[in-house]
């Protein structure tokens, strides 16, 4: 799991770069400006996802874990 958000990652930092086309009316400072914001909050939201996630996974292990505890 933690290899496909790495992957996931990755991929949106890579994939944050768009053609000059793709801006309609902007110029390209303020273009290039909006598609790294843009990267920033997708990493962003993929990382606070990931974390999410292996909290849950960490809780659900844990319990897990305390549940086949040998009784005295």
């Amino acid at each position: 799991m933690q290899l496909l958000f790495l992957i996931w990652v990755i991929m949106g930092t890579v994939s944050g770069a768009g053609t000059p086309e793709d801006c309609g009316t902007l110029g390209q400072p303020v273009c290039n400006d909006a598609e790294n914001l843009g990267t920033a909050i997708g990493v962003g939201l993929v990382i606070a996802l990931w974390a999410a996630a292996d909290i849950i996974l960490g809780i659900t292990y844990l319990i897990y874990r305390i549940s086949r505890r040998p009784r005295p």
